[in-house]
């Protein structure tokens, strides 16, 4: 077998999914990016299992099903982020996720110290 096509295809998988997870704004489309990639991973575990002759048999299988066990988890992870961002923001855009909580001054508010400087 020529592995020349699988391994091609692959490149062009991940390919996509680094650019879907570098362009894509929405949280969901970057989450089917990474499950490209990570399948496109998975096309490369088995072609190498297949065209590689390695010491342990059908390696490459075992990899690739425990990439697609972490896969799930992943996503069921994800996902449920993703609901909760839109259940708090109503938005799931990436661009729109704060990575800082606002400051939180002993008063217990963030604007207290601004009102008690004016």
């Amino acid at each position: 077998m020529r592995p020349v096509i699988p391994y091609v295809t692959a490149a062009l998988l991940f390919g996509l999914g680094v650019f879907g997870v570098l362009r894509r704004r929405n949280a969901v489309l970057v989450l089917m990016a990474v499950e490209l990639m990570l399948n496109a991973v998975n096309l490369i575990l088995v072609t190498a299992d297949t065209t590689v002759r390695a010491v342990l048999p059908h390696s490459g299988q075992v990899f690739a099903l425990f990439v697609i066990v972490l896969t799930a988890a992943e996503i069921g992870v994800g996902l449920a982020i993703v609901l909760q961002l839109y259940r708090l923001r109503a938005s799931v855009t990436v661009d729109d996720v704060p990575l800082t909580e606002p400051a939180v001054d002993r008063a217990g508010s963030a604007g207290a110290r601004a009102e008690a400087g004016r």
